[in-house]
């Protein structure tokens, strides 16, 4: 068992066991009330690294009295599935037992192969369970995925973390509880923290930092040996502090300062260091309007692919298009004309808000409103420069849009 990774050794056996996804596999949810009624059809977990997909799929085959197999998307392929279902159908037909297949990293079959595995799981002869880290409705073929449930399976929060970590440092007979480990809450909040919500990372950070200070079965684990277990000490930064922030200042500014190489050092510092893609994504996003604007309007649609990109496929994929949307903002002319207008409009907004809108403006939906007026003497430029001559043209016509108090203002002026 020493040979054997405490992650694996830690596996849940079961659902009290399990910490996370409480969505799915609290007391009372579709899948735990599948699996305690034994009406399991096939499945698709979805979701990141350390999660539990590979464990919930172990404890629904205890839990059903299925025999469990695995295949895996990187290194099996079709041969492997033959030999799995010529084994199922055995066992169905001489010992009445349901075999469940799990596929880790399904999204790596290719079409060919996953069309091979159809006619097994429509028959019932297997019960399918996919792992994904990918969008399933990309990646894996629509019939299969039309007979499976997919279920999203999401990053673990600390506080999922910190309990996992407590039920190794406590278990005696599986984890480290019969090692005399000093670590205080702090650490192990620390250690939760840069798990980033993967279970496997926190737990092997543990491992390795017990390992490396064990002494005489009694051991003091710092900050500093998590941090060196975990190989990141230059890539730790606070996520909820100041550190953070300074990342993302460093990152804005060297966009808004056209230094492209900079600008991609303070994008890798955040990403390697664990930062949610999204919201890195979402800043891009905010900075090609607020500081490139009307200078390059492209910007904007190359930010938000960006963002498109980060949901659909997420870390570490999304990197390279997070790369592009920066570097290319990094690259664009500057301007903060939008910004500072919209400020100007906003400042205006807030002191006006009393002011009506001028009746030649207003909608009109009813014949009482326009009987009082709503909507009268309101010039529609279409028309009005169609009949001039030049039909596909349509530019400014002699009219008030602005409230008669903020006559003629302008806010792009200088």
């Amino acid at each position: 068992m020493n040979n054997i990774p405490l992650a694996d050794k830690m596996r849940p056996r079961n659902f009290s066991e399990f910490f996370g996804q409480e969505e799915i596999v609290g007391e009372g949810k579709l899948l735990r009330k599948l699996v305690e009624n034994d009406q399991l059809s096939s499945l698709v977990f979805w979701g990141p690294p350390g999660v539990g997909k590979t464990t919930l799929a172990q404890i629904i085959a205890e839990q059903t009295k299925s025999y469990f197999e695995i295949l895996s998307g990187v290194e099996s392929g079709k041969d492997d599935l033959r030999q799995v279902v010529k084994r199922a159908k055995e066992r169905l037909e001489k010992e009445k037992k349901q075999t469940i297949l799990f596929i880790d990293e399904i999204h790596r079959w290719s079409k060919a192969q996953q069309d091979a595995l159809l006619p097994y799981v429509e028959k019932g002869e297997i019960i399918l369970i996919g792992a994904t880290t990918e969008n399933p409705s990309f990646e894996i073929i629509g019939a299969l995925l039309s007979r499976s449930r997919v279920f999203i399976l999401k990053k673990l929060t600390e506080a999922d973390i910190v309990k996992i970590i407590n039920q190794a440092l406590q278990d005696e007979e599986r984890g480290l509880g019969k090692l005399k480990i000093e670590i205080d809450k702090e650490t192990i909040e620390m250690l939760a923290e840069l798990s980033g919500g993967d279970a496997r990372v926190a737990l092997n950070g543990l491992e390795l930092s017990v390992k490396s200070k064990i002494k005489n079965l009694k051991s003091k684990i710092t900050k500093e040996d998590i941090k060196e277990a975990l190989q990141r000490t230059h890539l730790v930064f606070d996520k909820k502090g100041e550190e953070f922030y300074n990342l993302i200042s460093a990152l804005h500014k060297s966009m808004r300062g056209s230094d492209a190489n900079a600008s991609l050092y303070w994008l890798a510092r955040m990403l390697e260091g664990g930062a949610d893609p999204l919201y890195v994504a979402r800043r891009v996003l905010r900075f090609a309007s607020e500081d490139i604007g009307m200078a390059n309007s492209e910007a904007m649609i190359q930010a938000n692919a960006a963002y498109d990109a980060c949901h659909k496929i997420g870390m570490p994929e999304c990197s390279v298009h997070l790369a592009q949307a920066v570097v290319y903002c990094a690259k664009s002319k500057k301007s903060n004309l939008l910004y500072t207008a919209y400020g100007k409009a906003a400042d205006d907004a807030r002191k006006t808000s009393h002011l009506g809108v001028p009746i030649h403006l207003r909608n009109a939906p009813t014949k009482f409103m326009k009987e009082i007026g709503y909507g009268k003497d309101y010039k529609y430029p279409p028309a009005i420069l169609g009949r001039a001559g030049n039909p596909d043209f349509v530019g400014p016509v002699d009219q008030d849009y602005l409230p008669k108090e903020l006559k003629n203002r302008d806010y792009f002026a200088k």
